[in-house]
């Protein structure tokens, strides 16, 4: 028996929650509701000092459906234990409201307005002392029995290069294929890095209705591209020996692996069964213009946390050092030479597999033990660094797939 299929069947102490789902951290997430909140949230959170307590938040006053959405499915995600919800108290997104929502999951949670707390300093000290009480009640969090076929583990890939069609993304791709075979659950995005492969992408659905929702989603992606006039490639994928939007395409997609595509997700929205899935985070096209598809990774990453991602794979040829609020990022990358350079921030090196120094199973084994040192509590470079961005824009989208009458495919 080789070491990818040992690992089938290996388990660790995942986090049980209220609703049924499994944790592999138990984070406290600290929100703040407004950008005028954001300086009381990092403060409480800097006085704690503590890696599993974060703060993430929403910068804006007045309503937004997506990032509302998005706010509500991080405190549900199985990696946050507990909440607290932080506002100045003249936004439209009410703490109070987050908190219920939170208590409802079974999590420890509270919220306050500075307003009403006494401005900035008795604000912090009110917040350490509810996170403080929260990390008491945390301890007795229950633990349940967890392996791959619990998991869901999502991708994506910036600053790419000639090598991450060819090691990094293909590295991603074997894995989600075992992953997938496994029993897991596997989230790729970035459709509008899938420009020229359709006919790709629509072969591979698993149902008539997947195929439908494929081919919705991809044209409305290209009609998102002609109108902002730009395709998702930038100087740095040139510097880096890629020539064109469908050789980076071609890149991206294979981090898909080879498994059916079950359907498609929108933003915050979760997986209805486990397999691999496309994840589509394009503004609608009523508000194409207002809120670019995904402003930096650091959105596209949040984008896969909110549908349930344990962990984010991260592929990146060039080269990168952020790592996400809330799951741990895992970064792959296919050229060894920018392993080498960024050692500290980077967690795989694929390019092996281009030297022949290591087989693609060699390699996929390597990934399985990885991920399962860091669902067990092994911190991922990112994490080991103290790397926590996040970022929630604006933005426009259904919750459902917005598929036309006709879809041409």
């Amino acid at each position: 028996m080789n070491r990818l299929d040992l690992l089938k069947n290996m388990t660790w102490q995942g986090y049980q929650r209220q609703n049924g789902t499994q944790g592999i951290r138990n984070k406290i997430l600290v929100i703040y509701t407004v950008e005028c909140a954001h300086f009381v949230a990092d403060k409480i959170v800097a006085e704690i000092n503590d890696p599993e307590v974060e703060v993430v938040g929403f910068s804006g006053c007045t309503d937004n459906e997506y990032a509302v959405r998005m706010l509500i499915s991080l405190i549900r995600h199985p990696n946050v234990g507990a909440v607290l919800a932080v506002g100045l108290g003249c936004e439209y997104i009410q703490p109070e409201w987050l908190s219920n929502i939170a208590r409802e999951e079974g999590k420890p949670s509270g919220w306050f307005f500075i307003q009403q707390a006494g401005g900035t300093k008795s604000s912090v000290a009110r917040g350490v002392k509810n996170i403080r009480e929260m990390k008491t009640k945390l301890a007795s969090t229950p633990r349940s029995s967890m392996g791959f076929n619990d998991l869901i583990i999502g991708s994506e890939c910036g600053g790419s290069d000639y090598t991450s069609g060819l090691a990094g993304n293909v590295a991603v791709g074997n894995f989600y294929d075992w992953l997938v075979d496994a029993g897991g659950t596997a989230i790729f995005e970035e459709i509008v890095e899938a420009i020229g492969l359709l006919d790709l992408l629509s072969s591979r659905a698993a149902s008539d209705s997947a195929r439908s929702e494929i081919v919705a989603t991809y044209n409305k992606a290209l009609e998102y591209c002609k109108s902002v006039r730009q395709y998702s490639v930038s100087p740095g994928n040139f510097a880096g020996g890629l020539s064109t939007i469908e050789e980076k395409s071609m890149g991206a997609v294979i981090k898909s692996g080879s498994r059916p595509i079950q359907g498609v997700l929108k933003v915050s929205g979760k997986p209805k069964h486990k397999g691999l899935w496309l994840l589509d985070s394009t503004p609608d096209p009523h508000w194409m213009q207002f809120g670019i598809t995904n402003p930096n990774d650091n959105e596209g990453l949040m984008d896969l946390i909110s549908c349930g991602s344990h962990i984010i794979f991260f592929v990146t040829g060039r080269g990168s050092v952020v790592g996400s609020a809330v799951a741990p990022v895992i970064k792959l990358t296919g050229n060894s030479q920018t392993y080498e350079n960024m050692i500290d921030d980077m967690d795989v090196d694929a390019g092996r597999v281009l030297s022949g120094d290591i087989s693609q199973d060699e390699l996929s084994a390597e990934i399985a033990e990885l991920v399962m040192a860091i669902a067990r509590g092994k911190m991922s470079k990112s994490e080991q660094q103290g790397h926590k961005e996040y970022f929630i824009p604006y933005k426009y989208q259904s919750k459902e797939v917005l598929i036309p009458l006709r879809c041409e495919s």
